[in-house]
């Protein structure tokens, strides 16, 4: 998300992890492991409701993994033959042996797993940094994307948001060493909560299921040696790529994309500010907008049903169910 790999990066911090706790795998889902050279990404996905159904890939966030999209995937099983991946360094896939958490180095793992899928173009759907990763892999490489959905892509803004400030922070040097230190004595729930009020439109529609899946994976993560240095990596990789111009730049290559695309902006988002919704709408050059006033960060797990609608009817319009 190549100008923003991080020199120096030791080999130690590539190193692959011992598991801490076994994934959440919900029921009718399916996990895999994909190893390709210098790369090893885990696969969420879940059985077709039938053959011959095109496929479609879903890309996380900052800080997310594959589960974030276990309810949007569930609701779009009969349309779409659909596989969720761990970002390199997030849910259960280890980070990559080079070290490189920039925004083109988790672009080029995406197309390495699709080149390697031979899928032919698929529906690419992307949250957040997942966004910003697919707009890249749309804009450089047309011919593996059928269509393309944004949900709160981080696209470069002139001015930020506040309530993204301290997310933004995590690339600066040292700052996740002083947050660590800080919130040492954080239980998982308390870290959970905080992620929760930050990325929900509204907290309290999260069930108390939920809850109780969301601080498990919490205190699964946190365990990981290599947590806090994706995050923080990665973190850079999106301000580096916000500084990036010419060809490279995110609203440059959002005006390259081919495919027909559907963005969607929450209202309550405190990362990415609702008002760029119309900025994109006007640069990707096929577009549709679905804004949604009471979601925040994440409308594919606060409103399923409403994204899977616009999705199923971007397929319809699009031939490509």
């Amino acid at each position: 998300m190549s100008s923003t790999e991080l020199p120096g990066v030791r080999a130690a911090t590539a190193a692959v992890a011992p598991k801490v706790a076994a994934v959440r795998v919900a029921e009718g889902e399916e996990l895999r492991s994909v190893t390709l050279p210098g790369l090893t990404l885990n696969v969420r996905s879940r059985p077709p409701a039938r053959s011959g159904l095109t496929h479609a890939l879903y890309v996380h966030g900052l800080g997310g993994s594959s589960l974030n999209w276990s309810a949007l995937m569930h609701l779009l099983e009969d349309v779409v033959d659909g596989e969720a991946l761990d970002l390199p360094g997030f849910g259960d896939s280890p980070p990559p042996d080079d070290g490189n958490y920039s925004l083109t180095g988790h672009a080029r793992a995406v197309i390495r797993f699709l080149d390697a899928a031979g899928h032919g173009p698929v529906h690419l759907i992307g949250n957040s940094l997942g966004g910003a990763v697919s707009t890249r892999v749309a804009a450089v490489r047309p011919d593996l994307v059928r269509t393309l959905t944004l949900i709160s892509p981080a696209l470069p803004e002139l001015r930020v948001q506040r309530s993204a400030v301290p997310t933004a922070l995590l690339a600066l040097p040292g700052v996740v060493s002083l947050f660590t230190r800080i919130t040492k004595d954080w239980s998982a729930e308390q870290r959970t909560k905080g992620v929760l009020e930050l990325c929900y439109g509204d907290p309290t529609r999260v069930t108390d299921e939920a809850l109780r899946n969301a601080v498990e994976e919490m205190e699964r993560r946190i365990q990981l040696p290599y947590f806090w240095d994706a995050m923080a990596r990665s973190a850079r990789g999106i301000v580096d790529a916000y500084t990036l111009g010419g060809q490279h730049g995110l609203w440059r290559q959002a005006e390259r994309v081919l495919a027909p695309t559907l963005l969607v902006y929450g209202g309550r988002d405190q990362l990415v500010a609702y008002r760029m919704a119309r900025k994109a709408a006007a640069a990707f050059r096929d577009s549709r907008l679905l804004t949604l006033p009471d979601a925040g960060h994440v409308a594919m797990m606060e409103y399923p049903e409403t994204v899977a609608l616009a999705i199923r009817e971007l397929l319809d319009d699009c031939g490509g169910s």
